[in-house]
């Protein structure tokens, strides 16, 4: 009953948005109209993909949205690989004529060797309008994704990684014994009740702080609250409908982003003046240090360009990884079979370390048992059910022809859950990615070709640094009260546990 009352609501939302905040880019969709009726014949229009587009737009998003809230985005893809006897088909989701070519591994293929040849990075309007860096005019060759990517790249290259780990470890240690220790340890030998989502969202964001411009939550910890707050607030509202009313979660997504770039923009301030004026203790290892030192040795990097790179990597630091860590331990409480073979890695890692020695480089490449739990994980889960580019130019693909300007989709959710490359799909099983693991392009959690995430890296060792302490710590176990019901996993449209993952904890 709430889910058939959400999808009604849903509809009505979809459809004042046509109305109140012109949510379809009409001047492009007649653009997209004129290009393929110029550069094609009948004869090409009629080989466009199967499927439905223009008005079906509302059916074909509230079918979507509700297999994310079934927890089955992939049945959405299914169902009309099915329906249409192809893996490739026409569509319209969000207000966009859309094909889908991803969800195989030649489709994927396909559109991660073509960017920047037949296709190229398209984003929706929401993101678009909470991040308008993005669409920036280009300088040169570049890019305003480029330049970014560029600049993500330099700052999380392999040397810059290996100085991240030891800060990694320690402040994950520090978190650790001030927040869940201070609650848990106290308990002794009884097992209490807690809920893993808000704790490791802080604990991610409050990581990611420090790595980036070293604000700490014990020496500012209201500056860093309010400042998680409104990234909780970005991340509600970046992908839901562009409907910029007082409340929606799009509006609120809008405010909360022109606030945290002020914020980081006195934060660059404050460090250009301690730099120039040789304050004493300025921090030289973090992101913003190296950012300012690049714009030093590159023209054309100005404050407003590094207030867009560092508000991407916040964000980053706000979400995905918080996400993942939570799944990660949903999946080790169902699951004490894989959590006993983490457990007994991350131990022999731990013994083979002398007294208050950090983790370092060499540790994570003992650590594969683990990291192919997290892989599974977001096998299971995509982070990124969904992913977006654009037609460059005319092209045809599979017998099919795409028109220059229409949106190309792929789904990793799809990907992750065809038996044709992982056989029994729903099963939970790490040993999926032992040896070469799974083939190529089945298993894109982090996109691929030029717009692979920078961040890969990264988000691996924070995984694993988590990981690494959190088991040693704790035991935990699924909670159960026996009044409400299970939690449920839903795709709304990143992937979530519907009570935030209940768990019974104790300290080992």
């Amino acid at each position: 009953m709430i889910i058939s009352l959400s999808l009604i609501l849903l509809l009505i939302v979809i459809l004042v948005s046509l109305y109140s905040f012109n949510s379809f880019d009409f001047s492009s969709r007649k653009k997209s109209t004129t290009t393929t009726r110029s550069a094609d014949t009948a004869a090409n229009k009629q080989q466009l993909p199967p499927g439905s587009s223009g008005w079906s737009f509302v059916t074909e998003t509230i079918d979507y949205f509700r297999a994310g809230l079934d927890g089955v985005p992939e049945k959405y893809f299914f169902d009309r690989v099915r329906k249409y006897s192809s893996q490739v088909f026409r569509t319209s989701l969000f207000g966009e004529s859309v094909i889908v070519i991803g969800g195989t591994a030649s489709g994927n293929k396909f559109l991660f060797s073509n960017e920047n040849k037949l296709v190229e990075s398209w984003y929706p309007k929401s993101l678009i309008k909470v991040f308008p860096c993005i669409i920036k005019r280009s300088t040169g060759n570049q890019t305003p994704q480029s330049r970014l990517r560029k600049l993500y790249l330099q700052l999380l290259n392999p040397d810059a990684l290996r100085n991240y780990i030891g800060i990694m470890d320690s402040m994950t240690a520090r978190y650790f014994e001030s927040h869940w220790d201070k609650d848990i340890n106290h308990t002794k030998e009884m097992a209490i009740i807690t809920t893993v989502y808000p704790l490791v969202k802080r604990q991610s964001f409050s990581l990611g702080c420090f790595l980036l411009t070293s604000l700490d939550y014990q020496q500012e910890p209201h500056r860093i609250h309010e400042l998680y707050k409104l990234f909780c607030d970005v991340h509600k509202g970046i992908l839901s409908l562009p409907i910029n009313f007082p409340g929606t979660p799009f509006n609120r997504a809008c405010k909360s982003n022109k606030l945290i770039r002020k914020e980081i923009e006195k934060v660059i301030r404050q460090r250009k003046i301690d730099i120039e004026s040789h304050a004493k203790e300025v921090p030289k290892q973090d992101m913003l240090s190296q950012l300012i030192t690049l714009s030093e040795a590159e023209s054309g990097m100005d404050e407003t360009s590094m207030v867009d790179a560092l508000s991407g990597l916040f964000f980053a630091a706000s979400a995905s990884t918080g996400d993942v860590i939570t799944l990660v331990m949903k999946y080790l409480a169902d699951f004490p079979d894989v959590y006993d073979q983490v457990l007994q890695e991350q131990k022999a890692v731990a013994c083979s370390k002398g007294t208050g020695e950090l983790l370092n480089w060499d540790d994570f490449q003992k650590m594969k048992y683990s990291w192919n739990v997290v892989r599974e994980v977001m096998r299971v889960a995509s982070p990124v059910p969904l992913g977006f580019k654009k037609a460059s130019t005319d092209f045809w693909y599979d017998g099919y022809f795409v028109p220059k300007g229409w949106k190309l989709c792929l789904s990793s959710a799809a990907t992750h859950k065809n038996p044709d490359y992982f056989p029994d799909p729903e099963k939970f099983d790490p040993s999926r990615f032992k040896g070469n693991g799974p083939a190529p392009y089945t298993f894109i959690p982090f996109g691929g070709g030029p717009s692979m995430c920078p961040g890969k890296e990264f988000v691996r060792l924070e995984l694993l640094v988590f990981l690494h302490h959190v088991v040693r710590r704790y035991k935990w176990l699924p909670f159960h009260d026996g009044k409400d019901e299970p939690e449920k996993l839903v795709f709304n449209p990143f992937p979530r546990f519907t009570k935030g993952v209940r768990i019974h904890i104790r300290p080992h």
